[in-house]
Parts: structure tokens; sequence; C-alpha cells
């Protein structure tokens, strides 16, 4: 029997009786906590920094810190950084970026100058100063300021690891379109996975005290597999195609990715008829489905009313986003946290 918690919409239980009868398995008995907070919590990491400034480049958990906080980058921007402070001691020409960022896809010149811009305004740098990265003339790209590479750095806000918490392991696959994927594995016992959903981040909901408390509960019990989807996160964020279709191909990615067989299959919101649409292409794979909180219509395809409420939440973000202490920010972030 499927046991669906917060799920009543006649739509989904059709959805739900189309699928094979080896598809409808019991739910694992547990509970999700309460929200915390929308603070996050220190985060300690190791292996080689790079760091330049007041930035510091993290290749291990693909962050760039500035004074020690994360910055907003795109992962393909992040790759480009990366690989021009690696190759610091050279000039990088366009050629080497293809190979090395876009592995050897055509690209336009347009392109390549739109992320090298981006890279630039991430670390505070622009084409006019161009006090990070140079433009040599029908050369390339170099990186010319001062790095330091630094062994088993700490950020200076860091708190000691605590031995008996979760690790978690980040890797990268690419879903059927090339679209780079992000998923990490934590935990010990019965595999489960958690389909993806918007809005998610691996790196920081495993050092927020909104998710990690579940994060935890689940690890101590499953062998958690999470992703973050196309457009969220560590996963590339220069897509077009958010088609259901799309969604599933990134979840199977992530699963044959962490080479897993048979598994517990857990969606919850967005991640639901997402999860529902894998079980329908792959019983044989689950053992059991849980949905939590899942729809079938998206907003843009419900009511009038439910379309204007979508736009307004989208004018929010467009006027919001990347702005400290905004209240249009603020007022979205309420809406998934109203006690928050």
């Amino acid at each position: 029997m499927l046991v669906m918690a917060s799920v009543a919409k006649s739509a989904q239980r059709r959805l739900v009786e189309s699928l094979p009868p080896s598809c409808l398995f019991p739910v694992f008995p547990f509970a999700l906590p309460a929200a915390i907070s929308l603070a996050s919590s220190p985060m300690v990491s190791t292996g080689m920094r790079y760091r330049f400034g007041a930035f510091q480049l993290v290749p291990e958990t693909r962050e760039l810190l500035a004074a020690g906080r994360p910055c907003a980058i795109e992962p393909q921007v992040f790759d480009l950084l990366h690989y021009l402070v690696r190759e610091r001691e050279r000039v990088v020409s366009q050629d080497d970026l293809i190979a090395a960022v876009w592995q050897g896809r055509i690209v336009s010149d347009s392109a390549i100058s739109a992320r090298i811009s981006a890279a630039r305004a991430a670390i505070g740098d622009d084409g006019k100063r161009q006090g990070w990265i140079r433009t040599v003339p029908r050369r390339g790209f170099r990186f010319i300021g001062k790095v330091e590479p630094a062994e088993t750095a700490q950020r200076e806000s860091a708190v000691p690891p605590d031995p008996d918490r979760l690790h978690q392991r980040v890797a990268f696959c690419r879903s059927r379109d090339g679209t780079r994927i992000a998923y990490a594995t934590s935990g010990t016992g019965y595999p489960m996975v958690k389909a993806g959903h918007w809005l998610t981040h691996l790196e920081h909901d495993w050092h927020s005290p909104l998710w990690r408390p579940l994060l935890d509960r689940l690890g101590q019990r499953f062998a958690l597999l999470r992703y973050d989807q196309r457009g969220n996160g560590l996963s590339d964020w220069s897509v077009t195609d958010f088609a259901l279709e799309r969604f599933v191909e990134d979840l199977e990615a992530a699963v044959d990715g962490a080479g897993l067989g048979r598994f517990a299959l857990y969606g919850r919101s967005q991640g639901a008829p997402i999860a529902l649409a894998y079980a329908r292409r792959h019983p044989d794979r689950l053992s059991h489905l849980v949905l939590h909180g899942g729809f079938v219509k998206g907003r843009m395809v419900r009511s009038g009313a439910d379309r204007e409420q979508g736009q307004a939440i989208l004018t929010l973000i467009r006027h919001g986003w990347g702005k400290a202490n905004s209240p249009f920010i603020k007022a979205f972030a309420t809406m998934f946290i109203p006690d928050g």
C-alpha cells in the first residue's frame, strides 16, 4: 500500500492508480522535523584552498568565499575561475577554456566573454580595471592576482567538527541532455533517494539548521542520496529546459551515478510528481515510494488566481534576490517558513 502524507489532489490519485501494482509500497515510519530558522550555521571545509585578497576558492565544496562567507556563483563560472586560478602561471587561450570548462563543445565568443564577465563580477573585478583577470589581446586570459594555496584551511568563523555527526560526499554526473547534476551521499543503512525539488543547495542545506536535523535523522537509518536539480545549488544553472521529463532524467542520472540498485524514493513538494514519474518508468528499481506535500499541476496551469499569485512571487524574486535586507526577499522567505 502506498501512503501519501499531505497529498489530497484527485489528479495525483489518478496518476498513482495508473502505476503498476509492483510500484505501490509501504512508507517508512519517520516524521519530518519542524523548521528552525533561516540562518546558516558555520561550515567546516577541508582540502586545498586558493586564497587571493579577501576571497577563497574551495574546489572540494565548489564554493567561492568572500571574507569567509559564500558568494553566489554559477557552477560553470566557478569552473572557469578555478581553471584560471589553477593555471595562473600562464596565459589561457579560448581553446583551453573550451576544453576545460565546456568539455570541447562548440561555444561562441560571446558565451566565453559572458562567463569571463561573470567571473570578474563574482570577485569584484571588471573588464576595465582587470585587477584579477587580465585579457591578453589575441592570446587569451590570465589570472594575475597573488594566490596563496592553503592546505586544510578552515574558515575563520568555523567550529571544530563533531565526530558524531554525519559527513556527506559530493559528486557530479551528467543528465541525458548534458546538464551537470550535483549529488551527495551520507548516512548508512538501506538506500533512500530524495527526489530533487526547488529550492535546494547541497552544501548550504547540509550546514543549515533548517534542513540538517532532517538529514541527520534520515542518515541514522538510511544511506541517503540527495541531488540539486537543474537550475539549483551546485548543479548547472544555465539551462532552459525545465520539463518534467528532464527532471526525471536528472533523478536517473544521480541514481545511476551513485551506482544504486534497488532503493526507496522520497518525493516532497515538487519532488512528488518527479518521484511518481520515475516510479512509472522504473518500478523494479523501487522498494518503497514516499510522497509528502506533492502536487500534479504547477501553479501556472491552475486557476487564474494561482497564476496571479505566481506572477506576484516572481516579481518579489526579481526585485529582491541577492540584495541584503531586502523586504521583498523577506516576504518571499516568510511564505516558506512563516514561523522562521
